[in-house]
C-alpha cells in the first residue's frame, strides 16, 4: 500500500516541474503521478501546495483553483500564461497546457518522458513532512476548506 507522504511528494514534485507560463490540469497531474485522481491532487494541493507554484494546476476547463482566482490571475499575467475570456478569464488550455520538456511549446516533449522516479529524486530536506501531531493517513484535523496558503 502506498504511503500518503509518498503520493504527496510525487504530486508536489510534478507541480514543481511545470515551467512558468504553462499549466497542467488536476487530472494531468494525477495521470503523471499514477495514483489517485483529480480530487486527490486537488486535496493535496489544498493541504500542502502552498510551497509550490499552485496556480499552474488548473481545473479541466482552464479555470484557476477555486477561491484563488484573483491571486492566480496575477501569477498568470506575470508569467505570460495564455488566457481566454474576460469574465472571469481562464487559462487557454490548448495553448498553455505543458507537454513536458522545455517551456517552449515547439520543443515540448511528451509528458510520459517525465521519469517515474521523479519523487525519489527529491532531496530528503524537500520531502513533505506532516506537521507534528498530524496523522499520516491523509487527514489533518482541520475543517474542510480551511485556509492552508
Amino acid at each position: 500500500m502506498e504511503r500518503v507522504n509518498d503520493r504527496v511528494d510525487r504530486i508536489l514534485a510534478v507541480v514543481e516541474t511545470i515551467p512558468p507560463g504553462r499549466v497542467l490540469t488536476y487530472g494531468d497531474v494525477a495521470a503523471l503521478v499514477g495514483s489517485g485522481g483529480p480530487r486527490t491532487v486537488g486535496r493535496t494541493m489544498a493541504l500542502y501546495g502552498g510551497t509550490v507554484p499552485w496556480w499552474r494546476v488548473v481545473r479541466a476547463g482552464g479555470h484557476a483553483p477555486a477561491g484563488h482566482e484573483a491571486r492566480a490571475l496575477a501569477h498568470y499575467r506575470a508569467e505570460g500564461t495564455p488566457l481566454r475570456g474576460l469574465d472571469p478569464p481562464r487559462v487557454d488550455l490548448p495553448r498553455a497546457r505543458w507537454a513536458g520538456g522545455a517551456a517552449d511549446p515547439g520543443e515540448a516533449a511528451d509528458l510520459r518522458d517525465i521519469p517515474a522516479e521523479l519523487a525519489a529524486a527529491i532531496p530528503p530536506d524537500r520531502r513533505h513532512t506532516p506537521p507534528s501531531g498530524t496523522p499520516d493517513d491523509g487527514t489533518t484535523g482541520a475543517p474542510p476548506g480551511a485556509p492552508t496558503r
